[in-house]
């Protein structure tokens, strides 16, 4: 008989493929998917975060199914529905004054940010935008545009982008040389290769995830939005991987200390469903009609989703048993840090966390092919985690919201084991020659 995996891999397109091990699963409940073997699988990943109320969470399904049973068209292209403007609504009703405008409805963050480099552009008329190298913003051709991942080597630019360096203070020694080095660069630009009137926005991670789940250094970007506030730059944020509770408050950027002009949301706020948001002022977000649309934008069964996922992360607090939740996974990992050397940094804020492997603490040599084989011996043993980076060397620990400490510690345990294994040379490296990954 014919395996899931094997029928995925003769049916399906590999050019979205981004794969680490043989995963196929028919199911899932809650913290755990549920493999086509039957195994209950622990899931560290959540799909990237998109996941965020775990598998199947009964308010998901009831938001759902009501939306479907008299399903108000399919899109707010050409018509009104009642669950895009309750979302738009709520939406507006959580973020900052300075941002709570207009909210745009789409499927993913990709296609948000995409929208939002395009708007910022045409409607302040200024044809530059600065962002992160190893910043990743999505994956189509305009958010690509605007990233600095290099993963998206080859693809073109925006005309007007400049990418500065996202400061690192693991790699970049210490919070405040990376903070001052950083900023430096920054005022370097500013004053000269991209004038300050030319430039429409900032884009910026709270954390920057797939460049390594990178927690900024504290007062950093306080200090980028007075800079931006000065010359007139708007702060485009991405919260949309580590947005809407995941680091222990409702937004990440409230961390920071700093009020975006511009917030896009995805991934977790459809709790699995394609759904996303681009918010902002009305001058920038109503810069024009038909700017930036696809026929199922708001489409009403998403937007349900989306509305009962934000009701949900408050009813159940789940961003406090993210900040809960993830401190005790931090103190978990940090332990495990004293009895792995391989392990070189543990850092992130709520259910938002990146472990660094590395092959030497001193020299600090990424450890990246023990980071693809730890994941895959992870997944053997009933875990399911991912790794992200510049380097590829960084797990990526993004949990439902609803995780608990019990399978916090059950999870850490597992890596716990997939480490030694590793080390110990117990897992064959030929088992990943048919998983490129990142």
């Amino acid at each position: 008989m014919v395996g899931l995996y094997e029928r995925d891999a003769k049916a399906l397109s590999r050019m979205s493929f981004l794969r680490f091990f043989p995963q196929a699963v028919i199911g899932g409940d809650g913290a755990y998917l549920i493999g086509e073997d039957g195994r209950r699988l622990l899931d560290f990943s959540a799909a990237w975060g998109a996941a965020s109320l775990g598998h199947s969470h009964p308010a998901l399904r009831a938001a759902v199914a009501r939306a479907l049973a008299s399903q108000a068209g399919a899109s707010h292209l050409s018509s009104a529905n009642l669950p895009a403007v309750e979302l738009a609504e709520k939406l507006l009703s959580i973020v900052p004054q300075r941002a709570a405008g207009r909210v745009w409805l789409g499927h993913s963050g990709s296609d948000a940010s995409e929208t939002a480099a395009r708007a910022v552009v045409a409607a302040t008329g200024r044809p530059r935008i600065i962002s992160f190298k190893g910043a990743y913003h999505g994956g189509t051709v305009g958010s690509m545009a605007v990233s600095g991942h290099p993963v998206q080597q080859g693809v073109p630019k925006a005309p007007g982008l400049s990418l500065i360096p996202y400061p690192n203070p693991y790699r970049d020694g210490g919070e405040h040389a990376a903070s001052e080095s950083a900023i430096a660069q920054l005022e370097d630009l500013l004053s000269g290769p991209a004038p300050p009137e030319e430039v429409a926005a900032l884009f910026l991670e709270p954390i920057q995830s797939d460049g390594g789940m990178i927690v900024p250094p504290a007062g950093y970007f306080r200090t980028v939005e007075e800079i931006c506030r000065r010359h007139g730059i708007l702060l485009v944020v991405d919260e949309v991987k580590v947005g809407l509770g995941r680091t222990g408050t409702l937004h990440a950027f409230e961390q920071l200390d700093i009020e975006p002009d511009i917030i896009i949301f995805g991934k977790g706020l459809g709790g699995g469903l394609p759904v996303s948001a681009a918010i902002g002022p009305e001058a920038i977000m109503n810069h024009k009609p038909a700017f930036s649309f696809q026929t199922v934008h708001g489409n009403p069964v998403c937007a349900a989703a989306g509305l009962a996922v934000l009701q949900t992360i408050e009813r159940e607090r789940l961003a406090d048993n993210a900040a809960e939740v993830g401190q005790h996974l931090r103190d978990l990992l940090q332990r495990l840090k004293n009895t792995h050397p391989i392990i070189g940094d543990v850092r992130g804020r709520g259910l938002s966390i990146g472990i660094e492997l590395v092959a030497d603490r001193t020299s600090k040599e990424p450890a990246k092919i023990e980071a693809a084989l730890t994941i895959y011996r992870a997944f053997e043993l009933g875990l399911v985690l991912y790794y992200v980076g510049v380097n590829s060397n960084v797990l990526e620990l993004t949990p439902p919201l609803t995780l608990t400490k019990e399978q916090a510690s059950e999870g850490v345990a597992l890596l716990d084991q997939a480490m030694s294994d590793v080390m110990s040379g117990r897992v064959d490296r030929s088992a990943l020659t048919a998983f490129a990954g990142w």
